[in-house]
């Protein structure tokens, strides 16, 4: 985290990146006058924008091996998720980063840990390196990793410790509105306010606009849901969380969703909607056989 005393020169480009604007991110990230420490701390964001936008291979060929360890960390996010048929390989040069006491303690390298085994589904590693805290991005992982794993009594403590911090950071705001959707019910319309607050006073992005949408397919409201949908498509037509929700909304408003879904299994083959679709898919593949 930047100092209290001094400007925080990174402000603008954290928001961006925190609020999926990407490419803001991207073209106002030449900032002056910025300390050593900024300057790697700006360059990581740049390339996990770069990384948001699907642009792997850019940040793999960019960082090279003289690049400082945080970016280095970050170009093996990058190598994960560009070639899944490495990946045992890139979890292991990970856990060797991790195991070195120099190196292994470093915030971007227990973020980037975090993320990786948060995709693998192996929440009690990612929480192994995250846990401890210590910037409000881990906290913001944190309250994820125990969303993901139906603990929302642990996610509520993370947003307090969060709360404490800086109540009106836009991840401690972005945290409490995964944290109402998990918990559901009357935090619903809690959840929708942070979200409707945002595309006020920010510019529109895909995940705003996604935020919005799952509070509406929540509340009922599929037809305004779509709207918002359609208007991320819009901004990303290649983006999973857009594409995905799409396909629930359509369902629900009694359309075809096979497009969203044949879109979402070319770009992402991993999504997890993907997989359950295939797995029911073999079910009842399976279910037809035994009556055969």
């Amino acid at each position: 985290m930047a100092s209290m005393a001094g400007p925080d020169h990174l402000f603008n480009l954290r928001n961006h990146f925190y609020l999926g604007a990407y490419q803001a991110a991207i073209n106002n990230s030449e900032i002056p006058n910025l300390s050593q420490e900024d300057i790697v701390e700006r360059d990581c964001l740049v390339h996990r924008a770069y990384i948001a936008l699907g642009s792997y291979q850019l940040v793999i060929s960019e960082i090279d091996e003289a690049a400082a360890t945080p970016l280095q960390a970050v170009k093996l996010l990058a190598m994960y998720l560009a070639s899944p048929g490495n990946k045992e390989s890139t979890i292991s040069s990970l856990r060797e980063w991790l195991a070195d006491p120099t190196v292994g303690n470093n915030a971007i390298i227990r973020l980037i840990a975090g993320t990786i085994f948060m995709h693998e589904e192996d929440y009690n590693e990612a929480l192994k390196h995250t846990h401890s805290g210590g910037t409000m991005d881990l906290h913001a992982l944190n309250v994820q990793i125990f969303i993901k794993m139906h603990r929302s009594d642990y996610a509520e403590k993370q947003l307090r410790v969060m709360q404490q911090i800086d109540e009106d950071h836009t991840l401690t705001q972005l945290a409490s509105a995964w944290l109402n959707l998990a918990v559901g019910g009357s935090k619903i319309q809690e959840a929708y306010l942070i979200f409707q607050d945002f595309s006020e006073k920010y510019p529109m992005t895909s995940l705003i606009l996604n935020g919005k949408a799952v509070c509406c397919m929540h509340m009922g409201n599929f037809e305004e849901a779509e709207t918002l949908l359609l208007e991320a498509l819009n901004k990303d037509a290649k983006d999973p969380e857009t594409l995905a929700n799409l396909v629930v909304c359509s369902l629900h408003v009694g359309k075809s969703s096979s497009r969203y879904l044949n879109q979402l299994k070319l770009s992402h083959p991993e999504h997890v909607l993907v997989k359950r679709a295939a797995s029911a898919e073999d079910n009842f593949e399976r279910a037809l056989q035994s009556f055969a």
